[in-house]
């Protein structure tokens, strides 16, 4: 369906970074505490620049707020900031533990939500709950030195909110044009009584020339009591306006005196404007000028009072700049609703629309300028002295220097891009903007991002990391859906990855299967702690593991590059040969899986018939880890469906496919019948068939072992009773565990022995969608295992997409199943807090609680994609 309106033709404009999409909700949640920001002798992220130090450092590679509001360079920013006057500091930024203070890791302690976002951001709205009392900074850092074993010290569990005492402040933006940003900031007493609130909208300039010799200081000038003036040799000049308020300014430079105790380089820092607010200090300029500035409100609220602040950024001398303002922002959110009323069917359940649009809404607010050039990171720049450094990170990543707007898998909790997140977000994103899906899937193959020798990049904390190979996956699925929904495929998207792609593949025969048997590795391929040990450490005296997971995604890039190879065949014969190659790389994996080392062992185990990782020891024996967990479910997503109609019409590739039949039938035997197309005259290429299918369901349909009432665990809950015990130099266990992690590994902040993740299960439910096209009504299978209750597969792939939206609908009480039931049970009882949704890491496994990261958009976000593809099913 070709998009129509307003907002769709905003979308279809071309360099769109200098058009609709110049500005956007592309300030980071956090800056502090993360890699970019380190300049700390021995790599310590989280402690150089933490939360105390952040009002008063100037940051050198990207800037953070509330609801924030910045360019496509992120030159000029925008966001509020608030005060209760209880608070020893301005809340300008979201406060959470660092990964050493939380008991599972860093983790976010406050309540924000991305409700709106239109694809452009021509309007986006943003909720922050701030409580009257003073913000309980103190009790969340003590009280959640606690053991792994229990649960996290949330803010719910503080009594900030309690008797609903505090505000609902609206963030919202809209725009008049390109260059014409409007700011709306609203706040709500929902407290009993009158309280105090300061709301503070701030413009300020990234310090980006303190670091970069050809750029001098930009400035804000106020030129009246309702206006100001910014000038800068990187983007002009722009307009200021405030509707009342007192203009307060500062410069963003960093407080050296509080920080390091060494004299400052100007008299009025970056902490000037909280330290004269909530101090009494004379720390702003009085002549009105710097390079940031806030709007100094403060209002009086009797109970259910609101009261909204406004101010305008334009490239244009407004003559009166709210005399439309209101105008403006109810037709931008006319637009928005028409929007997504076109994207989401109608026909589907009005709860379910509202899941859709929060998902896709908070997938847009997760985009963040990212810069960082690796190279002056560890050298310094022009300029420069070189930095302290005894922990060189990312030493070989010099070439990468990325200054781009990216999909974030969380702006607090997580944000950098981590490359296989990205690939999933993208699923998403081809729904509301193929435009930016197709833009991110081959900025990831630039090459100032994947490293010459063709790995891509993992996340900054180890570019060298290895993910799951899943960046084919989604070009073909992104090509297919912006092809089903215009008519016409995009074949210079397509064939630009696929160059890149085949370097990438390449790195990983290289890298990946040393000895060149079609087995890889890759060790903890981005599941964390999944591993009985950690698969990037192995206890000494293994040579090698064999894993199931790693070989069975070469498997499916094997068949997403035939794929690709046969659609680009169609225009260039030449790809015939391409889809050749990686025919006969798909069947070499398929019969390696089943022929490891001298004594022929398989990854699929006959008497438990699951697939498992094998490990090789330094005695020559073999061993397999009998783990019952999502890597011996990943040989699932190894399945194509190809029409007779292509293979008639590539006619060379026909010819070599028949060859290597002719003369190793045994490889062919393992994944497909080219002679046996089902009755639609389709072939399927897949490792699991038939019987091995039949099985491994079984398992994964069994509620006493993968099946939950929310979806599919991660480890199957048979380990609960039965932990897996590897003996060999130590004790290695591994326990089924629904809910946070108990184990340190990784960080500790995620959790895959037990928990639903959605990015697995949305990829399970789309292999069983693919066997069904093959194999129809013919098999059915019992769901769940032992119920009697037989369902042919794409039923089970509905039941089971039920199942995760059970997960997002209400419980008896009206809360959100995933919401935790806090002791002042706000999800339950406060109307202001009840429709409300966030989008977790991951969920446990037993009762759907909402774990991890609380606004990971990014893959759980596939949701929406769920339940949209549900209602066409």
């Amino acid at each position: 369906m070709i998009q129509k309106g307003k907002e769709a033709e905003r979308l279809a404009v071309l360099d769109n970074y200098k058009n609709w999409k110049k500005w956007g909700p592309y300030l980071a949640e956090r800056q502090w505490g993360t890699v970019r920001e380190d300049y700390s002798q021995h790599g310590e992220s989280w402690e150089f620049i933490d939360h105390e130090k952040a009002r008063s450092n100037a940051y050198r590679w990207g800037e953070e707020g509330i609801g924030g509001f910045t360019d496509a360079r992120e030159i000029l920013c925008m966001a509020p900031a608030f005060w209760n006057g209880k608070d020893s500091i301005l809340k300008e930024r979201l406060f959470g533990l660092t990964n050493n203070q939380g008991n599972h890791g860093e983790d976010v302690k406050e309540l924000y939500f991305h409700q709106v976002s239109s694809p452009t951001h021509s309007y986006n709205k943003y909720l922050y709950k701030y409580p009257h009392s003073a913000f309980p900074y103190s009790d969340l850092v003590n009280k959640n030195r606690i053991g792994r074993d229990q649960y996290e010290y949330e803010i719910l569990d503080t009594d900030a909110f309690a008797n609903n005492a505090y505000f609902d402040c609206y963030i919202e933006y809209a725009k008049a044009d390109i260059d014409d940003i409007l700011m709306k900031v609203t706040v709500i007493n929902r407290g009993a009584d009158t309280a105090t609130i300061h709301v503070l909208p701030h413009l300020w300039f990234r310090n980006f020339w303190k670091h970069n010799e050809r750029h001098s200081r930009p400035n804000i000038k106020s030129t009246s009591n309702t206006s100001a003036l910014t000038k800068s040799k990187r983007n002009g000049n722009y307009y200021f306006y405030n509707d009342g308020g007192e203009q307060l300014f500062c410069e963003n430079e960093t407080n050296n005196q509080r920080i390091y105790n060494f004299h400052n380089d100007v008299a009025y820092v970056k902490d000037g404007i909280n330290d004269f607010i909530v101090d009494g200090k004379p720390t702003v300029n009085p002549k009105k000028n710097g390079s940031k500035v806030a709007i100094w409100h403060k209002f009086e609220l009797k109970a259910g009072e609101e009261k909204t602040v406004k101010v305008r950024l334009s490239k244009n001398k407004l003559k009166d700049a709210f005399a439309d303002f209101d105008t403006i922002f109810n037709d931008r959110i006319v637009e928005c609703e028409a929007f997504y009323n076109e994207t989401i069917a109608t026909k589907i359940p009005k709860n379910q629309q509202e899941i859709v649009k929060s998902a896709f809404s908070g997938l847009l607010w997760t985009k963040q300028f990212y810069y960082n050039d690796v190279f002056k990171w560890l050298f310094g720049g022009p300029g420069e002295s070189k930095p302290n450094r005894s922990n060189l990170r990312n030493y070989s990543w010099q070439h990468l220097t990325n200054r781009d707007i990216i999909s974030m898998p969380d702006k607090w909790e997580y944000p950098w891009y981590a490359a296989w997140d990205l690939a999933f977000h993208m699923a998403s994103f081809v729904e509301i903007d193929p435009y930016f899906a197709k833009e991110q899937l081959l900025l990831v193959l630039k090459e100032n991002y994947m490293h010459p020798n063709g790995q891509i990049p993992a996340y900054e904390w180890n570019f060298s990391d290895v993910n799951p190979p899943v960046h084919s996956y989604f070009v073909w699925n992104v090509y297919e859906k912006d092809k089903k929904n215009t008519g016409k495929g995009d074949i210079e998207f397509l064939e630009k990855a696929f160059q890149k792609l085949l370097i990438n593949f390449t790195w990983w025969v290289n890298q990946k299967d040393k000895n060149g048997t079609d087995l890889f590795e890759g060790g903890f391929l981005g599941l964390d702690n999944i591993g009985v040990f950690d698969r990037n450490h192995m206890p000494h005296g293994i040579t090698r593991m064999q894993q199931a997971d790693a070989t069975s995604w070469m498997a499916m890039f094997s068949l997403n590059m035939l794929r690709m190879s046969f659609e680009l065949a169609k225009t260039n014969k030449s790809y015939e040969e391409s889809a050749a190659k990686f025919f006969r790389h798909f069947l070499n994996i398929a019969w390696a899986m089943h022929h490891i080392g001298q004594k022929d062992i398989s990854l699929w185990d006959d008497e438990d018939n699951f697939y498992y990782d094998v490990v090789e020891m330094a005695s020559g024996t073999t061993d397999r880890l009998k783990v019952r967990s999502l890597v011996g479910v990943i040989p699932l997503f190894a399945v194509e469906i190809i029409h007779k109609d292509l293979f008639e019409e590539l006619e060379d590739f026909r010819h070599r496919a028949n060859k290597i039949i002719e003369t190793r039938p045994d490889l062919a035997s393992l994944i497909t019948n080219l002679n046996a197309p089902n009755e639609d005259g389709n072939y399927l290429f897949a490792i699991m068939r038939g019987f091995r299918l039949e099985h491994l369901l079984k398992r994964l349909l069994d509620e006493d072992e993968f099946l939950s009432d929310y979806g599919i665990r991660s480890l199957s809950k048979y380990h609960e009773k039965h932990p897996f015990v590897f003996q060999h130099h130590g004790h290695h266990q591994i326990q089924y565990e629904s809910g946070e992690s108990q184990s340190n590994m990784f960080g500790g902040n995620s959790n895959w022995r037990g928990p639903i993740w959605l990015p697995l299960n949305y990829m399970i439910i789309q292999s069983l969608r693919k066997y069904y096209t093959f194999y129809g009504d013919k098999y059915k299978y019992e769901f769940p295992t032992g119920s009697g209750n037989k369902l042919n597969l794409k039923q089970i792939a509905n039941a089971l997409t039920k199942r995760l939206i059970k997960l997002f609908e209400a419980d008896n009480a009206g809360k959100f199943i995933y919401h935790a039931d806090n002791k002042g049970k706000h999800f339950t009882n406060d109307a202001h807090f009840k429709d409300l949704h966030l989008f977790y890491e991951f969920f446990d496994g037993d009762h759907g609680k909402g774990l991890g990261a609380s606004h990971q958009t990014g893959w759980t976000a596939l949701i929406a994609n769920l339940i949209m593809e549900l209602d066409e099913n």
